[in-house]
């Protein structure tokens, strides 16, 4: 994986696959352990319902695709549509990062989770259905496969396959950047400093 000292550029690395459609909030991080607003930490949760046999995490499930030696530092996510749907909380996208997935892609996302993303440097991108049978296909091949993003190109690359994802502008310009919703507003303190003396006093 690649990465500017600010955002994101490009990211280079293997790909986990979930083959999976409607996964929530729920089984990405469950609510018993949203108990801090620190955004570390909560990688050992993450898929805990499909991960564990135990509820003390001392018990990893080998059938489940994360604990599997071969996906091991996979530092892209693959799944099927609407994934991130259910409940809006933002530990989402930070268990991810923390469990080291750098990008998610899947058919299809839950507008809210596409959004925490984006607040969170995790980059989301949303391909067809037939490409995603060609990634799938490419990691089934081969776990070892690896997938490249070109963000400023727009391009998801395995093997010989280039294929292009629409991401909007602001979006991209934020993860370039590194910018979340806040860094985004204070690229523009000139122009509200400029307002704001203009107002009348008692405003």
């Amino acid at each position: 994986m690649s990465q500017t000292t600010t955002g994101i550029t490009t990211l280079t690395g293997t790909a986990c696959p979930l083959d999976q459609a409607n996964v929530d909030t729920d089984q990405i991080i469950p609510k018993q352990f949203l108990t801090s607003v620190s955004r570390a930490g909560f990688g050992k949760h993450l898929f805990h319902d499909w991960r564990y046999l135990d509820l003390e995490e001392k018990e990893p499930n080998p059938e489940f695709v994360l604990n599997k030696p071969e996906h091991k530092g996979a530092a892209v996510l693959l799944a099927r549509e609407n994934f991130g749907c259910g409940s809006s909380r933002e530990h989402a996208p930070w268990a991810l990062s923390d469990f080291g997935f750098k990008a998610v892609i899947a058919t299809s996302f839950a507008d809210i989770f596409y959004g925490n993303c984006m607040n969170n440097q995790l980059l989301p991108i949303a391909l067809s259905s037939s490409e995603m049978d060609v990634l799938f296909a490419a990691v089934a091949n081969d776990a070892s496969a690896v997938i490249s993003i070109d963000l400023p190109a727009q391009t998801v690359s395995v093997g010989d396959t280039s294929m292009s994802f629409d991401i909007a502008e602001h979006h991209k310009n934020n993860l370039v950047k590194g910018l979340d919703a806040i860094g985004q507003t204070l690229e523009l303190t000139d122009d509200i400093e400029s307002f704001e003396a203009k107002q009348p006093v008692w405003l």
